[in-house]
């Protein structure tokens, strides 16, 4: 049992509350202006009071392997050790900040992006297996274009090298901890999931093959950047796309042995999240975004991110039928939680759908029921509201929930639209696009709401 203002330990880094802001894109790139705009996108969170920020999707190499335009790569000595401006800036306000880190394989922009394909044709598509049937399938329809190449075993001990001595760069940055992108079809599930990996070497062939690359990140982390807290998300691949026949997947049971045998190999937490084979709206649940869709300024985008205006309505028709398949469920990973935070005793961070301050407390056991989580964070509420934190978090001193004035149902303006999301194919920034909730935020703003807790009151 615990609060959302109580403090928690991630291998032995003291986080100064329970609510975090979980990974999503800040579409920064590396630019001259890219540490100004991760500033930008980061700190309101940490100047709200959230005790610790997770920096989106980062890429541990120099080319390839991003899976939207804008993703940050930390390879770079030069560039990743500016990045201290950022963490300096969050550990001012009294928060914590993990970077997490991502090759997206199969997933990338050299993949599905036809304007990428073609600027940098010179790029391998990075496989763990050939493809599965389902892949071909949709290669020889024409619908994506795939040439994998098929890592060696001498290439996926190079890229685990890749994520180690990008952590250690970071951590000489002043990031507080590492989080590991091991879910939402980057590579690292890839090698997890028996859908993509069909290895023979000593990364697949049985479940416990396929952790070894969770196993060798780990240890080349360990190595390069020591006893700096390295957490990673868990994959479930219980949603499926309603196209294919997909038998060979991730069950919910799969997904808790996972989280057992990542505290065995030394991970200090995990993220559960029920997620899916495909790159699909299974992790950003909710509504159709006809709002982004039809918005002309981005039209020439989306037709070189898919290929010309026939393929963005067939990507557009697709992504109507999964917001039906996948519509909002409020804390939808909370069953797989609870069943790994009975399994492990590591931190459990739940998140995905978390949407008001009972669910919070309920998740975290402060109703007086079992706690199904250590922490709960969101992703897409804190494009519509930035400094979110100070209307969810208690003020300092005011511990007493009868004269609290945040009440249990105080909720996030967060419509679940995913109007951010989908122009984030064109490079654009993930902002909040939907008029009712940029209102309802100006009348809250005025009002004072977001004006509440600063980091010298938390320390």
């Amino acid at each position: 049992m615990a609060r959302l203002e109580d403090p928690l330990e991630i291998g032995g880094v003291e986080i100064p509350n329970r609510l975090y802001r979980a990974p999503v894109l800040e579409c920064a790139g590396n630019g001259p202006d890219a540490v100004d705009a991760l500033i930008d996108d980061l700190e309101p969170a940490a100047e709200s009071g959230v005790g610790l920020l997770c920096q989106g999707a980062t890429i541990v190499r120099e080319d390839g392997g991003c899976a939207a335009p804008g993703m940050t790569r930390v390879h770079d000595p030069a560039f990743v050790s500016q990045l201290s401006r950022l963490t300096d800036r969050i550990h001012d306000h009294g928060s914590r900040i993990f970077v997490q880190l991502e090759h997206g394989g199969l997933r990338s922009m050299e993949t599905w992006h036809a304007g990428y394909r073609r600027d940098h044709s010179n790029l391998e598509q990075l496989a763990v297996s050939p493809l599965p049937w389902q892949l071909r399938a949709l290669d020889a329809v024409g619908f994506l274009e795939y040439t994998p190449h098929v890592l060696t075993t001498d290439e996926v001990y190079d890229l685990a090298a890749d994520f180690g001595r990008a952590a250690a760069l970071c951590a000489e940055a002043g990031y507080d901890g590492i989080h590991l992108s091991g879910a939402n079809m980057g590579i690292i599930q890839q090698f997890c999931s028996p859908f993509y990996n069909r290895r023979d070497d000593e990364f697949g062939g049985s479940p416990e093959a396929r952790l070894e690359f969770f196993a060798l990140v780990h240890d080349e982390i360990r190595d390069r950047a020591g006893s700096i807290p390295l957490i990673t998300k868990v994959p479930a691949e219980r949603p499926a796309p309603p196209w294919p026949i997909i038998r060979r997947k991730l069950s919910l049971e799969d997904g808790v042995e996972i989280a057992r045998r990542l505290e065995r190999i030394g991970y200090d937490g995990v993220v559960p999240v029920e997620t899916s084979v495909a790159w699909d709206m299974s992790i950003v649940r909710g509504q159709f975004p006809k709002r982004a869709w039809e918005n002309e300024a981005l039209r020439e985008g989306y037709d070189e991110a898919f290929g010309g205006p026939i393929r963005r309505r067939l990507v557009a028709w697709g992504n109507r039928l999964e917001a039906l398949v996948y519509d909002f469920e409020p804390a939808w990973n909370e069953t797989f939680c609870r069943r790994v935070r009975d399994t492990v005793s590591i931190p459990v961070l739940a998140e995905g759908g978390i949407r008001e301050r009972g669910q919070m407390d309920r998740l975290l056991g402060d109703d007086g029921g079992e706690p199904a989580a250590d922490m709960v964070g969101m992703a897409r509420p804190f494009y519509a509201e930035p400094k979110l934190g100070a209307r969810l978090l208690e003020p300092a001193g005011d511990a007493d929930q009868s004269t609290s004035p945040i009440a249990t149902t105080t909720r996030v303006l967060c419509e679940n639209c995913n109007n951010c999301t989908i122009p984030q194919v064109t490079g654009a920034p993930g902002i909040c696009r939907t008029p009712s909730v940029l209102r309802e935020r100006g009348t809250l703003e005025r009002a004072g709401a977001y004006d509440g807790l600063e980091g010298e009151d938390r320390e």
